[in-house]
C-alpha cells in the first residue's frame, strides 16, 4: 500500500547536501526505502515546520543528513519540532561529532534515536588534540607568530628566548576531561608517542585493560584532576556545562596549560584571559570558543594562544565518515540492526511501535 506521497516503500529524509562518496551506501539505501529530500527553501525553519504539520513527506521513518554544514537550516531540533515529527519516525542521523543543535532527551521522551559521527572524527580530533599540545608546551604559537612578523627583531627574540619557557612533553601528566572515543585516542597517542603520563576524569571509568593500555589514572573528581597536571585537555560533550571557570582554573597548578578541542561553551574565555595575563596559565590552545567565529578579543594577542578555527575534525576521512555513518546508522536501525553510534540510546525508555517493513 502507498502512503500520502504515492510510495510504496519506506521513506526516508536526506536532510542537505547531495552525497559524494559513499554511493554503494546511497544505493542500497535507495533499493529499500523512498529518499526525499527537501529543497533549501523546504529546509528553512518556517518552511519546515508547515512541511510537517501538513504531512508532505509521508510518513517517514528514517532522517539523514550527511553533511554537517547543510541540512540544519530549520535550526534546533527542539519540542517544537520534534512533536510535529510522524510516528512513523525511528532514527534521526547527523554528522558531526556533536548533538548541540539537537535536544536528544525530547527526542528521546517521543521515541526516536538520534546518531551522531563521532567515529567517524576521533582521528582527526585526536591529532589536532596533539598538535595543540605541542604547541602549549613548545611555544609554537610564539615562534609562528615570530615566522610571519618580517621582522628581524620580532624572529630575534623568539629564536633566542622561546626556548627558556618550552618544554618537551615527555614525562609531563596530562589530563583528560572525558575519556570517550575521542579522548582515548588523544590519551594513546600522547602516551605512546611523546611517553606522557595519562590521568582522566569520566563519570564511566575504563577497563582495566582500557586503562592499563595507555597506563592511566582515573580521577574521582575533575578538582582532583586539575590540582594534578600539567597540562588539561577538554574531551567533554557539550552539554557538560561551563567546566572551565575562574574558580576551576585556579585549582590548576600555577603555569600549567589548558587545550579545548571540545566545546567552546566548556570554557569562561575571560577567565582564560586573565589566567594567561596573571601567569596562572603559561599556555592555551583553542580550537573552539564561546562565541564563534568570534574568539575573546583579547586572545589574539597573546603569543601564548595557540588558536584554530573549530577544525579539529576537518580532514577529507572525516567528511567521508560522517556521510557515510549518517546513512548507515539509518540503514541499520530500519533493518532491524544495533545503531552504530547512538546518543541517546540510554534515555529510550521504549521503541516506537510499528515502522517500516522491508
Amino acid at each position: 500500500m502507498s502512503d500520502a506521497t504515492g510510495s510504496a516503500k519506506p521513506i526516508i529524509l536526506h536532510l542537505g547536501d547531495p552525497i559524494k562518496y559513499n554511493v554503494d551506501i546511497y544505493q542500497q539505501l535507495s533499493s529499500k526505502f523512498t529518499i526525499i529530500r527537501p529543497s533549501v527553501e523546504e529546509r528553512e525553519r518556517a518552511a519546515f515546520l508547515q512541511g510537517l504539520r501538513e504531512g508532505k513527506w509521508g510518513e517517514f521513518a528514517g532522517v539523514f543528513r550527511p553533511w554537517w554544514a547543510t541540512g540544519g537550516e530549520f535550526g534546533r531540533i527542539d519540542q517544537e519540532l520534534v512533536s510535529l515529527l510522524p510516528k512513523s519516525l525511528k532514527v534521526w542521523a547527523s554528522a558531526g561529532a556533536g548533538y548541540d543543535w539537537a535536544d536528544v532527551d525530547v527526542l528521546a521522551e517521543h521515541g526516536i534515536l538520534y546518531c551522531n559521527g563521532a567515529l567517524a572524527s576521533s582521528e582527526a580530533v585526536a591529532d589536532m588534540a596533539i598538535y595543540h599540545i605541542i604547541s602549549v608546551f613548545r611555544n609554537m604559537q610564539w615562534s609562528n607568530m615570530a615566522g610571519r612578523a618580517n621582522d628581524p627583531d620580532v624572529w630575534t627574540d623568539a629564536h633566542i628566548n622561546a626556548q627558556f619557557t618550552a618544554h618537551n612533553p615527555q614525562g609531563h601528566v596530562l589530563g583528560i576531561v572525558g575519556l570517550g572515543n575521542i579522548g582515548y585516542r588523544i590519551a594513546f597517542k600522547a602516551f605512546r608517542g611523546f611517553d606522557m603520563r595519562i590521568t582522566y576524569y569520566d563519570p564511566v571509568p575504563k577497563s582495566a585493560e582500557q586503562e592499563a593500555a595507555i597506563n592511566a589514572t582515573r580521577c574521582a573528581s575533575m578538582d582532583e584532576l586539575l590540582s594534578s597536571v600539567d597540562c588539561v585537555i577538554l574531551a567533554a560533550p557539550g552539554g557538560s556545562g561551563k567546566l572551565m571557570t575562574k574558580e576551576r582554573i585556579a585549582q590548576m597548578k600555577k603555569g600549567s596549560r589548558l587545550v579545548n578541542i571540545a566545546r567552546g561553551g566548556l570554557v569562561d574565555e575571560e577567565a582564560v584571559v586573565n589566567a594567561l595575563e596573571s601567569g596562572q596559565l603559561s599556555a592555551v590552545g583553542l580550537d573552539v570558543f564561546e562565541n564563534e567565529p568570534r574568539p575573546h578579543p583579547r586572545l589574539s594577542s597573546f603569543r601564548n594562544a595557540t588558536l584554530t578555527c573549530h577544525t579539529a575534525g576537518g580532514a577529507l576521512e572525516t567528511a567521508m565518515g560522517f556521510e557515510g555513518l549518517s546513512m548507515r546508522n539509518v540503514l541499520a536501525v530500519l533493518t532491524g540492526q544495533p545503531p552504530l553510534t547512538p546518543v541517546n540510546q540510554h534515555l529510550m525508555r521504549k521503541p516506537r511501535q510499528g515502522g517500516p517493513k522491508l
